[in-house]
């Protein structure tokens, strides 16, 4: 056996990967191939692929599939699924309207948020994060308006191009609610995640939302949150990444630059 076999034979495997927020949109051409490039040269790689919400910047219905841009990022994520690694899905503030249609297209299976998966023998807690940001009154409002069986169902009813006029008035007035608001109001609330540590007897947390990327040493365990991706701002470095977790348990920010550590 060689140095190289045995140096190749050493190396811990690739099970699974988790990305967020990457906001996808036609006007967003940089960041859509960065997440391409992602999804062909490293996703394959893995036993799993996690995307926890927000792959979209908005989501106006799965009727919406057929559209040149949604059709190639579908086909790309089937490529994946098709490679033999299974895709995970959970929903973001920005595409919770996602449906099977969208899940058979891709191959993905929808979770639940939040869910508790095992990797690398440990348990993990999955979740996009937007729900522990319990500090944001108005949008925990809103957020449990929308998330209802009743209300999506009815708004699917409507056309899509109402839809849509509907999503692009509510984005306009969040820039706006956002302005106004405190990073703190923005951010997840440390008694709810407290809570998911203690109510799934968890030690490790996995989410994003928040688009502030941290390794944080909490009391109850380790909590990582994900990046967004923004790769299109002229003369701006382009930030994004994932996470990646090894089968000796070890866990691994990988930068779009290329960078990786342990402690984003």
């Amino acid at each position: 056996m060689t140095v190289q076999q045995i140096q190749t034979n050493t190396q811990p495997k690739l099970v699974a990967l988790f990305a967020s927020d990457i906001h996808l949109q036609p006007s967003l051409p940089r960041t859509t191939q960065f997440f391409f490039n992602f999804l062909k040269q490293h996703a394959p790689q893995a036993d799993q692929l996690y995307l926890l919400g927000d792959l979209f910047e908005y989501w106006a219905g799965d009727d919406d599939m057929d559209t040149p841009y949604h059709q190639e990022v579908i086909a790309a994520i089937r490529a994946v699924s098709d490679t033999g690694t299974k895709v995970f899905w959970i929903a973001g503030n920005r595409d919770f309207l996602i449906g099977t249609g969208f899940a058979d297209a891709t191959g993905a299976q929808l979770l639940a948020d939040p869910s508790v998966i095992h990797i690398a023998g440990r348990p993990i807690l999955i979740t996009h994060g937007d729900a522990q940001c319990s500090d944001d009154l108005a949008y925990m409002s809103f957020r449990a308006m929308v998330r209802q069986e009743q209300w999506q169902k009815e708004f699917l009813s409507l056309p899509l191009s109402q839809r849509k006029t509907i999503i692009e008035g509510l984005r306009k007035d969040s820039k706006i609610e956002k302005k106004e608001k405190t990073l703190t109001i923005m951010d997840v609330n440390p008694d709810a995640i407290c809570r998911l540590f203690l109510d799934n007897n968890v030690k490790t947390i996995i989410h994003g939302h928040t688009h502030r990327p941290a390794r944080h040493l909490d009391v109850e365990g380790v909590r990582y949150v994900l990046p967004d991706w923004e790769c299109d701002i002229e003369n701006e470095k382009s930030r994004g990444g994932w996470l990646a977790i090894y089968d000796n348990g070890e866990i691994l920010f990988h930068h779009l630059d290329g960078n990786i550590n342990n402690i984003f």
